[in-house]
């Protein structure tokens, strides 16, 4: 395990084997932490079209966070399958993001029921993703109805953003948001206070 266990108890099956820091870990920059000019954050997405503001927002973290390592968001056509059937819909598009994750990615699965990380507990994550080997970090949102079987299984560890549930495009600029909070923690700079 990369962390000490969780006080609440979070077992590392529940986790693929990942547990967070205790809230009196703190993320120090080191040496050994995720190679900044060699990393990569993929960004797979069950989404419609996004709308104009959502696409500024993305484009400006996008464009904050391309200063500490490359991010390319893939974004995935919800329902693939074009059905009212809704575990056709699930199957659809975990065929279609699993298909972009390559079998060295980090896989990062945001869900309303995976584990609670604040923001220096992200950064540790992002920071120790390096330690795992993997030259990519994906995080894969899902569409309306979730993720599927498969991706749920290729997780490496599966994090909440929000105890609320939130629309893909909401949760897109939150966890871009994040991502450049934790690089600024990681690199020691002033915008996480």
């Amino acid at each position: 395990m990369l962390y000490p266990p969780l006080a609440t108890g979070v077992s590392p099956q529940a986790t693929g084997g990942w547990s967070l820091p205790t809230s009196s870990h703190r993320c120090q920059p080191s040496g050994n932490r995720w190679l900044v000019k060699d990393g990569r954050v993929d960004l797979a997405i069950g989404v419609s079209p996004q709308a104009t503001g959502v696409q500024l927002l993305v484009e400006e973290y996008k464009e904050k966070i391309k200063y500490y390592c490359s991010v390319d968001d893939v974004q995935i056509r919800s329902n693939p399958k074009n059905t009212s059937n809704v575990n056709a819909q699930i199957e659809g598009e975990d065929m279609v993001v699993m298909q972009h994750i390559r079998s060295g990615d980090w896989v990062v699965v945001l869900d309303e029921h995976g584990i609670d990380v604040g923001s220096v507990q992200m950064a540790d994550l992002l920071g120790d993703a390096g330690i795992t080997g993997a030259s990519t970090l994906s995080f894969c949102i899902g569409g309306p109805y979730g993720h599927g079987k498969q991706v749920h299984e290729r997780a490496n560890v599966t994090i909440k953003l929000s105890s609320m549930v939130l629309n893909h495009q909401i949760a897109l600029i939150v966890l871009l948001e994040q991502l450049y909070r934790a690089w600024t923690i990681l690199k020691g700079q002033k915008y996480h206070h």
